[in-house]
């Protein structure tokens, strides 16, 4: 949904960035149909009116003089301002320019107070532009009416006290779409016309920290507009957060809270998994991409499970992509449902998404960490077929309840079977029986030497080791050797090892861990 260019009048309204955060639709956008009966995966869409804006759109243009801190000659350009930079070009029809201000550059916007760099003689400017290596000194106050300037020439010229204030209101707009944001204004930039997505606290924007010029995400919370219940599981999820410092989950930057907003500053990364897996060839990813997305899924999870955290909504909006890459790094996001449950304990509220939701929340039953467990069984499912594990011809709650799911010989007959019994392990209505998170990855599917070295090269270019370990490089060397397979040397842990030494030393540790297995079952 696109809007047309802000006039003045739009600007002397107010219109801000969450006024129309109320005016939310539900969409549902399927994907291609398949010939199973199963629902096609799909996203819900919550489209917002009145804020997203096509890139470049032009906000307010016209004729306008100014003068530098390192510049003092007054300069006339045809500037133009967009909702993330002011351009100033040679003319009003070319396309050549002079210089851009970007937005997230700007460190404040006053009315004129420095006027030693003034020419002597010459008319003050009107208001100031302060980035980090430059000031601009903007508008042309005219100190004297003179009777050759007109209202239509003032315009052109881009002279005098109206233009410049109509400029200046303009440009603070721009600067604070969100009208009042108290200090966040001063460190970030919020971008209104990129809207990254929206959910159940807002809307999410695409904005810039100043100083660093670093992309960031904004979440914003409108408490005057949503309930308290809402407002809280905002603050439940950067408590949440704030407490989890680990590569597979997304950075909580800072937050910043006005008596009407709330906004949550976090790390800006590139879509979804749900987004990989629509946008696909076929509709669904391929077994060696679901294995390389589902094991990072899962070391996240074992250290929020080792923290006594719980996601409770996993499902594949919130597994988000650190780059555009085919095999990308993901971080897990969106833990407003978020509880801390420990290891034997039970919760009982209302939480996560219904399409990923374990039996036992259906039930209003208890529920523990292997809820998550049922969610990563549910992905796995989708991320392989593009479809949901339910037919349209039964209730879903009830399929859910029965785990009554099947397999249609499009696409699974194509699917290894080591795949289909590990979805079956997660999708177990008893929560004893279903896959702790080690068991996952222990699971023959996820023991792949492809995978293990997809994984060692995300390592090697993201520059740090957390999802495989140093304990492994032995066995798949091993194993490598006796399947005649390449290891490559730059993935080892740091020392090269003799291939004769190496499955020597393997033999060793196989041997002592089955005589120690013996005297286990003697006791």
């Amino acid at each position: 949904m696109e809007e047309g260019c802000l006039d003045d009048h739009d600007i002397d309204r107010g219109g801000g960035l969450l006024d129309d955060m109320d005016e939310v639709l539900c969409v549902l956008l399927p994907h291609s149909p398949t010939t199973s009966n199963n629902i096609p995966l799909m996203r819900v869409v919550q489209s917002i009116k009145h804020t997203k804006r096509k890139s470049s759109n032009v906000v307010k243009e016209g004729w306008m003089v100014h003068y530098t801190s390192k510049d003092t000659l007054r300069k006339r350009h045809y500037w133009r301002l967009d909702s993330k930079c002011i351009t100033l070009f040679q003319n009003d029809t070319g396309s050549k320019y002079y210089k851009e201000i970007p937005l997230s550059e700007i460190l404040s916007l006053e009315p004129a107070q420095t006027f030693s760099l003034l020419p002597e003689g010459a008319n003050p400017h009107c208001f100031e532009i302060a980035t980090v290596s430059l000031v601009y000194f903007v508008g042309e106050n005219l100190q004297r009416a003179e009777s050759s300037v007109t209202s239509s020439s003032i315009q052109v010229s881009g002279v005098g006290q109206d233009v410049a204030r109509m400029w200046e209101m303009a440009i603070q707009h721009a600067l604070m779409p969100a009208v009042s944001m108290g200090d966040i204004n001063s460190v970030y930039q919020i971008f209104p016309d990129e809207v990254l997505g929206s959910g159940q606290f807002g809307i999410v924007y695409g904005g810039k920290h100043r100083k660093s010029g670093r992309d960031v995400a904004i979440k914003i919370i409108d408490k005057l507009r949503f309930p308290t219940k809402q407002e809280s599981q905002l603050r439940n999820e950067v408590a949440i957060l704030q407490s989890l410092h680990h590569p597979g989950v997304v950075n909580l930057d800072c937050m910043f809270e006005t008596p009407e907003r709330v906004f949550v500053v976090m790390e800006k990364l590139h879509g979804d998994m749900l987004e990989m897996i629509l946008s696909s060839e076929k509709g669904r990813l391929p077994e060696r991409i679901t294995k390389f997305l589902v094991t990072q899924i899962l070391v996240a999870l074992r250290h929020l499970h080792f923290k006594n955290i719980v996601h409770c909504d996993l499902k594949p909006e919130n597994v988000l992509l650190a780059s555009a890459d085919s095999f990308p790094q993901v971080k897990l996001c969106d833990f407003g449902f978020a509880r801390i449950i420990g290891e034997k304990s039970f919760r009982r509220s209302v939480v996560g998404t219904p399409a990923y939701l374990a039996p036992e929340v259906l039930r209003n039953k208890g529920y523990n960490r292997s809820l998550d467990m049922w969610s990563v069984g549910v992905i796995i499912y989708v991320s392989l077929s593009g479809t949901f594990p339910f037919n349209e011809d039964e209730d879903i709650n009830d399929q859910i309840q029965n785990a009554a799911f099947m397999y249609p010989p499009h696409p699974w007959k194509k699917i290894s079977q080591e795949a289909i019994d590990l979805i079956n392990n997660l999708l177990q209505v008893k929560m004893r029986k279903r896959y702790s998170v080690d068991k996952t990855l222990s699971h023959p599917w996820l023991q792949d030497y492809q995978m293990w070295l997809d994984l060692r090269n995300l390592e090697s270019r993201i520059n740090e080791r957390y999802i495989t370990h140093e304990s492994d490089d032995l066995r798949w060397h091993h194993h490598a050797q006796l399947s005649g397979l390449d290891y490559p040397p730059h993935l080892g842990n740091g020392t090269r090892i003799d291939g004769r030494q190496g499955v020597d030393r393997y033999q060793e540790q196989e041997e002592e861990l089955e005589t120690l297995s013996e005297r286990v079952s003697d006791l």
